[in-house]
């Protein structure tokens, strides 16, 4: 369906085609008094934007869009009542606090009709209420029907505040321990405590129950291992280094539970599809000095497979198969022992936590495998330098093409998606996307977190800028790299807006820190250049990246909870979609002129050891994602000479290295098209140098703010 097949009124048309999501199910044309869907005015919001919904009339104003949940949420509360609860908490993740959830998982989804990968929601017995943040609200506004409501705030506090407000004395609200991390369940207790209010755990989940044999089924497709050319370790090398940190901890566990997905795919270098954009396959990891026990459904596992893992055999590095389904009675059982269970706080959920005694704890935020596999050796550092000398050809192709074609009309932001998916399929080694290609253009840029579909799209223009982050996953390597691009002729303010954030994205790639410091401290110099001018944007700066894993790998980062940064880490200069806390926000950093145009430059930098005239332990970057930068969108005037000397010897490697790839490849006119816009860029204006200390200044000031310390 194409948007102007359907009559709307013109705001309404508007906001459908900048961020609007059709999934085409027969509940969205069913109509009853409470659903009925009737097109009208939109009513005002206190957020200063417009809810098309109006559920103040009868029968509401609705998009065609949004999910009749009528009769789920009847049976819903038919089953809480059997339970005797007054409340149910539905967060939107698994039991492995994923970033992305499989289908089988999208329990909030399926009762709320809302799809975006943020946002929790309750369910009381006469009340329904999602909470979301920015990049979903328009979103939501279109996917729920007037059973919802919608709160624009995220956290435990607005939620518990809710429940305090609609749950009356003595009431007992339901969650899923499997579904509630460690923090969020203390959070809520906290919040509830002397409230004549209760938690109540229900591992037989009720969302689960009600939505029956239409669920989809668990994904069951073989897990494989990698060959050993595309591994920097070996699992049983692996295992015996987190076996070492065991011995030496001060602690003195026995043993490391793994709950993360990609922890246990990286321990045993394993893989598979479960997981959208992610190849993880749902498992546990239970590692003491004296056995290995994966937690898998074994009927995925090949012959082959089964003899990699040397399972087998009875010793200290062979690995024991045990059912998925049995983690907590498994776990329940050997904390009867004089054990002590090192876990990972942020990944582990209540469900786990709650069944170790506390004096048997070992807790850190995360898992020594967590830190272990954000630090990459240098195996992997070449593997993932691979990967994006590949990627960067991909990329190329995919400009290239939208140069000869974007002219022609016949260009839109979905049938991109799917070229440069196309062109990154072709390469050596490629699994796929690492995430949902965001293609946007125009104003669809503004919204930092928009994906076009297939019924929802805008066509490409000259006039337009257009802004592309996409990211692949190959054997050898992840990749996430953002450009914004305009075939036009710019205003004045679009090229003085992409080039702060240029400008940002080079003082933060060219920085020297000293080692151990926090991605917090340093983050404020991506931002320096947007403040000189008054502009801003309002989310963090990066994330981690891994080998054929997670596209946004924590715990490396530039937010408050991320770890030190260390020789040997993978980082975009670019923030995560996914935060385990919950506290998401957009991606990347740039500037959103809202309702006009988005700029995001993004991409990925390895931490290496910084030769300094008098020594001492410092870090820097190198960056290893190869595409060139919009050339009719910088003003080079605004450069300072070292950003400029950076710009054009960061030019100079991608013709070194990306160059022969093209030649190699036959690829002449992207050779071509490479030559032209890597040629060194000329300022003649004169600069007077920023002192020193003012950026220090501007760093500091941001750390105070944050509650840091440099």
């Amino acid at each position: 369906m194409l948007w102007d097949q359907v009559i709307w009124t013109k705001r309404e048309s508007e906001l459908r085609t900048s961020q609007g999501q059709s999934h085409g199910t027969e509940e969205q044309t069913q109509t009853s008094p409470i659903t009925a869907c009737v097109l009208g005015h939109p009513k005002q919001t206190t957020s200063g934007g417009e809810d098309m919904r109006n559920c103040s009339v009868t029968p509401p104003f609705l998009p065609v869009t949004a999910v009749n949940t009528t009769v789920r949420l009847k049976d819903f509360r038919q089953h809480m009542e059997t339970k005797g609860l007054d409340a149910y908490i539905i967060p939107d993740t698994d039991a492995h606090m994923s970033e992305y959830i499989a289908e089988h998982d999208e329990r909030r989804r399926w009762i709320s009709g809302f799809s975006g990968s943020a946002g929790n929601a309750v369910v009381s017995k006469m009340k329904a209420a999602l909470w979301t943040d920015s990049r979903y609200w328009i979103q939501a506004e279109r996917q729920m029907d007037c059973n919802w409501e919608l709160h624009k705030e995220v956290g435990t506090l607005p939620m518990a505040t809710w429940i305090l407000a609609e749950i009356p004395a003595g009431g007992q609200i339901g969650f899923d321990p499997f579904l509630f991390s460690i923090d969020t369940w203390k959070s809520l207790d906290l919040h509830l405590q002397g409230s004549n209010r209760s938690l109540v755990a229900i591992t037989d989940n009720l969302v689960d129950q009600v939505w029956g044999t239409e669920r989809p089924s668990l994904p069951s497709q073989p897990i494989y291992y990698l060959q050993e050319n595309f591994t920097g370790s070996t699992w049983q090398e692996k295992v015996t280094e987190i076996r070492n940190q065991m011995q030496t901890h001060s602690n003195a566990p026995t043993a490391v539970l793994l709950s993360a997905l990609d922890e246990t795919a990286w321990l045993f270098n394993l893989r598979s599809n479960d997981i959208p954009y992610n190849p993880f396959f749902y498992s546990y990891t239970l590692l003491t000095n004296s056995s290995i026990r994966l937690f898998v459904n074994a009927s995925r596992l090949s012959s082959d497979v089964l003899q990699y893992l040397s399972s087998d055999c009875t010793g200290p590095m062979c690995v024991q198969i045990e059912d998925y389904g049995r983690i907590q009675e498994s776990i329940q059982k050997y904390s009867v022992e004089d054990v002590r269970v090192w876990i990972g706080t942020e990944y582990t959920t209540y469900g786990l936590y709650g069944v170790i005694p506390q004096e048997k704890l070992v807790e850190d935020s995360y898992s020594p495998v967590m830190v272990a596999k954000s630090v990459k050796n240098r195996k992997e550092q070449d593997l993932l330098r691979a990967a994006h000398v590949r990627d960067a050809v991909a990329m190329i192709r995919y400009l290239v093409w939208l140069e000869e074609n974007v002219p022609q009309g016949t260009v839109d932001e979905f049938s991109g998606a799917e070229q440069v998916n196309k062109f990154r399929g072709e390469e050596e080694f490629s699994s796929g996307p690492s995430f949902e290609t965001i293609s946007a253009s125009g104003l669809n840029a503004a919204l930092a977190h928009y994906s076009p579909t297939k019924e929802i799209h805008r066509t490409l223009s000259q006039d337009e800028m257009y802004l592309l982050d996409s990211g692949g996953q190959y054997w050898d390597g992840t990749t996430d790299i953002t450009r914004t691009v305009h075939w036009g002729i710019p205003s004045s303010f679009q090229k003085e807006a992409y080039t702060r954030v240029l400008m940002g994205n080079i003082d933060l790639c060219r920085l020297v820190f000293p080692s151990s410091t926090s991605g917090r401290v340093v983050e404020a110099f991506a931002r320096r250049a947007l403040w000189e001018a008054g502009l801003n944007y309002g989310h963090g700066t990066g994330h981690g990246i891994g080998n054929f894993l997670s596209v946004h790998e924590w715990p490396v980062g530039f937010q408050s909870n991320n770890i030190a940064m260390a020789k040997g880490m993978f980082t975009s200069i670019a923030y995560p979609l996914h935060d385990p806390t919950g506290l998401s926000l957009p991606p990347e950093p740039g500037y959103y002129q809202d309702g006009e145009f988005g700029i995001r430059i993004e991409d990925v930098a390895l931490v290496v050891e910084a030769q300094t005239k008098y020594g001492g332990s410092y870090l820097a970057f190198e960056v290893v994602s190869l595409v060139p930068y919009s050339r009719n969108l910088i003003n080079t005037t605004l450069l300072l000479p070292e950003q400029l000397e950076y710009l054009n010897q960061y030019y100079k490697t991608i013709r070194q290295k990306i160059g022969p790839e093209l030649q190699q490849r036959n690829l002449k006119q992207e050779y071509e098209w490479l030559l032209k816009n890597t040629e060194p860029l000329i300022d003649n204006s004169s600069w007077v140098r920023l002192p020193a200390s003012l950026t220090i200044l501007v760093a500091t000031t941001l750390a105070l703010a944050l509650g840091q310390s440099l």
